[in-house]
């Protein structure tokens, strides 16, 4: 198949899933194939939902998870102190592992020749045209304004990062790993074994170990000197959009997003815990940025089990308490 969406499930992630599936029929179309990548085992919700739509199919390939597993296992074996550090926290091997199922998209036997990723936790709210003509000449697309913060994205206390990638690069290259586009083969068996050489050369100490699916694709890309094409920073400035769901602007009109008269293209719940989600589903009448347009998508072809919400309104992190900032005060509590 020449063009597909991916995104990465498991059950835990089930309700935003679904409003996932169900913003791509309504904003792209039924047709696009969409696949889901499984995260783990625990995925009896996901094949249920995924059986009932024609255009999704679930990826749930052991051999070719375990070359992309060792490929990851071998990149933060390179680091310092990385697995070490995991291990006393009761972590076998690499932190979230499942996350690094989504390189599986570049894979030489994976089902789309070009794709768009995008993680679970994001509402697509336009068509995909730009995206996938944009592929048509450059070899990797994104959309955000990850550049403005690297923080999350690399270790800044690391006095090799400048070594390893100019200033300039770091600050035009980097990108939110929530939402990419690509093409099946980018990564040949030679390119992934001299990132791992680059990196046990002394260049692993770069890499950002609290999000370590994202940072080792920033590396990735930008070791392997493939262009990396924001579209944020090459559409003309009255038409770029935002995109994460923490920004307060955007304004909601006919089920869709708009920033300054500008259609969002997605909006990502970046941030927002997926416990939210499921407590809001389960009822609880929660704050959530965005609510009524997840609830919309969430529930779409399911109307009769959206929440009904009859309690006032709690905010999903309330401010402490009284007592409890005096006991913080006193040294009493965390």
């Amino acid at each position: 198949m020449k063009n597909g969406i991916y995104t990465l499930a498991n059950d835990k992630v089930y309700h935003q899933m679904v409003a996932l599936l169900n913003s791509i029929e309504v904003n792209v179309g039924k047709e696009i194939p969409v696949c889901v990548i499984a995260y783990d085992d625990n995925l009896e919700l996901v094949r249920a939902e995924i059986a009932k739509r024609e255009n999704v199919t679930l990826l749930d390939n052991p051999d070719l998870f375990a070359r992309w597993e060792d490929f990851s296992y071998q990149v933060w074996k390179t680091h310092p102190n990385a697995l070490q550090i995991w291990q006393k926290k009761g972590i076998k091997g690499v932190n979230r592992i499942g996350m690094n199922r989504r390189y599986c998209a570049f894979d030489p036997e994976a089902p789309f020749e070009k794709f768009a990723y995008f993680d679970a936790d994001v509402l697509i709210l336009n068509s995909l045209d730009l995206i996938f003509n944009t592929l048509e000449k450059e070899d990797f697309v994104v959309y955000d304004f990850q550049y403005k913060d690297l923080s999350h994205i690399y270790n800044i206390n690391s006095h090799k990062l400048l070594e390893v990638f100019p200033k300039n690069r770091l600050e035009s290259e980097i990108f939110c790993a929530g939402f990419y586009a690509g093409k099946r083969g980018l990564f040949t068996s030679e390119k992934l074994q001299q990132i791992v050489e680059h990196l046990a050369a002394g260049e692993a100490e770069v890499l950002y170990m609290s999000a370590p699916n994202q940072s080792v694709l920033n590396y990735m890309i930008m070791r392997s000197n493939i262009p990396v094409y924001n579209l944020s920073l090459n559409l003309p400035k009255s038409q770029t959009t935002g995109c994460a769901a923490n920004s307060t602007h955007f304004e909601f009109r006919d089920n869709v997003l708009y920033d300054r008269g500008n259609r969002l293209t997605y909006l990502h719940y970046i941030g927002v815990s997926t416990k939210l989600f499921n407590r809001l589903c389960d009822g609880e009448n929660l704050e959530c940025p965005y609510r009524e347009i997840f609830l919309h998508y969430r529930y779409l072809h399911e109307p009769e089990k959206r929440p009904q919400f009859t309690s006032k309104i709690k905010p999903y992190n309330p401010p402490p308490s009284l007592a409890t900032r005096v006991l913080r005060k006193l040294g009493l509590k965390p």
